[in-house]
């Protein structure tokens, strides 16, 4: 897998991030944080509707492409459209993982796997915290 070296199209300072988000949201997003399963926003939501990027808007997911995975955060086979999330290789905590990030603004959102449903076959695991929900109208 070869790293996405695209540069966040929003860049902000520490202290604007601080002040837009909430604690547990900055803790996430701006530090990589995660929270604990079963916990955060959205894991176990049915509702149809889209899903945003918490710290700038961005559109990353859709109810269509959410699925129960059983691992306590919710779980998508694939973006709302291709170039929306970046990949990187994340080597903490003693594992080899592919980190997703919000392309528009930077933000950690969570991890793919190769374990997800078809038609993919990719998990996208993401933090409830990072995101918002737009519910379909």
């Amino acid at each position: 897998m070869s790293e996405v070296k695209n540069s966040p199209k929003i860049q902000k300072s520490d202290t604007e991030w601080r002040e837009e988000l909430s604690p547990e949201q900055y803790r996430i997003l701006r530090q990589a944080g995660t929270e604990r399963a079963f916990t955060g926003p959205y894991w176990n939501s049915k509702e149809k509707g889209l899903y945003r990027c918490a710290g700038c808007g961005e559109e990353l997911f859709v109810s269509d492409t959410k699925f129960d995975s059983g691992c306590g955060w919710p779980s998508y086979f694939e973006p709302v459209k291709p170039g929306v999330v970046d990949e990187f290789r994340d080597v903490t905590h003693g594992m080899v993982r592919t980190e997703v990030r919000c392309a528009n603004c930077g933000g950690h959102l969570g991890h793919v796997f190769p374990d997800g449903p078809p038609p993919t076959g990719l998990r996208y695991c993401i933090n409830g915290h990072s995101m918002t929900f737009e519910p379909l109208k």
